[in-house]
């Protein structure tokens, strides 16, 4: 676990030089400075990021980590786990709400096995990585050994690697596993020390009563872990999932070889928090896509500090939200490639 932590330092904060070179471009475009105001700051940092006053995002992917959970068998869910399965199908097959986006983005969709309750035939959108057949149940025992943990963090961290030696210069992460909403939620309460009943939503449409069983579970398994969860590797591995392991050591290694990440929603919002708190600078790498829906979002990105790209009310998760705000981040490297300064343009700019 040691080691992971020291990764994690390893991370260096970014470069003021290439936002102020940037920044001076924009500032030389055919309109009044200042006046795009989030979009500047995206485009600072994406050059930043990257380390060029050049910055570009056309080669895009997409990475889905799927897993099961041990806890489902506590009731915290309306779905079995075997939609975890077909979900992971329908994303196979380019049939989902994020294929759909990511065509419309023109990014590259693959799904990572990493504890799915099922087994796949091989498929070229599949990568299989699979660890178990589902983490344990965490009411009972730790969600994950040591061991397993590390793998987890291990397969995050390589596909990165993998994926920034393909080129790839913008990534978008997302999940699927039914359940995984009650391990982000255990690990939100553990990460920030607000209460469970905060940060604790209905998923995929709980019922009141069946919310309020829910936050009880994840209280008992709080409850019978909390001597150990004394750092963000910790609570991963007592109370977290393989899909979110895996997140966290995609977003350090994404973090680590400067490779600009658009995080999803609530759940992947999870991993990014573990993440940051090992090393706040992996924060400046990150963009969120949006504010989800679910209930205590709104509080990891208070949390954080951060302000995601879009509020559109929505809480679907596998990634939607990151492909989505895609768009946006090519708007704003169109803008910044294709606007002329107003010495080219030879418009009059403002006086001094």
């Amino acid at each position: 676990m040691q080691d992971w932590i020291n990764r994690s330092k390893q991370v260096l904060p970014l470069q003021e030089e290439w936002k102020k070179l940037a920044q001076r471009r924009l500032d030389e475009q055919t309109r009044p400075q200042g006046s795009l105001g989030v979009l500047e700051e995206v485009i600072s940092r994406l050059a930043s990021i990257q380390k060029t006053d050049r910055p570009h995002i056309e080669n895009k992917r997409i990475l889905i980590f799927a897993a099961d959970h041990g806890v489902e068998a506590e009731g915290v869910s309306r779905y079995p786990r075997e939609v975890t399965r077909a979900m992971v199908l329908n994303f196979l097959n380019g049939g989902a709400t994020v294929n759909a986006l990511a065509r419309h983005v023109n990014a590259q969709v693959q799904v990572v096995d990493v504890g799915v309750d099922a087994e796949f035939q091989k498929h070229d959108r599949l990568i299989p990585a699979k660890i178990r057949r589902s983490t344990r149940n965490m009411t009972q025992e730790p969600a994950m050994t040591e061991e397993e943990l590390s793998r987890a963090l291990k397969i995050g961290w390589d596909l990165v690697h993998q994926l920034k030696e393909e080129g790839v210069e913008i990534l978008g992460l997302g999940e699927m596993g039914i359940a995984n909403t009650t391990a982000a939620s255990a690990m939100i309460a553990a990460l920030t020390g607000i209460p469970v009943d905060s940060v604790t939503g209905y998923g995929t449409g709980l019922k009141v009563d069946e919310r309020n069983h829910k936050v009880q579970v994840i209280q008992k398994a709080l409850d019978l872990h909390r001597p150990f969860l004394k750092n963000p590797l910790a609570v991963l591995q007592h109370v977290g999932g393989y899909e979110l392991a895996a997140l966290t050591g995609a977003i350090l290694a994404a973090a680590d070889l400067s490779l600009p990440v658009i995080i999803d929603g609530w759940i992947v919002s999870a991993s990014a928090l573990a993440a940051v708190s090992l090393n706040p600078r992996i924060k400046d790498y990150l963009f969120f896509s949006h504010q989800s829906e679910e209930r205590g979002h709104g509080l990891i990105l208070g949390e954080l500090g951060v302000q995601p790209l879009l509020n559109l009310k929505m809480r679907l998760g596998e990634a939607s939200g990151a492909a989505l705000a895609m768009t946006i981040l090519d708007a704003a490297m169109k803008i910044y490639h294709e606007v002329a300064t107003f010495e080219k343009a030879r418009v009059a700019n403002a006086k001094s």
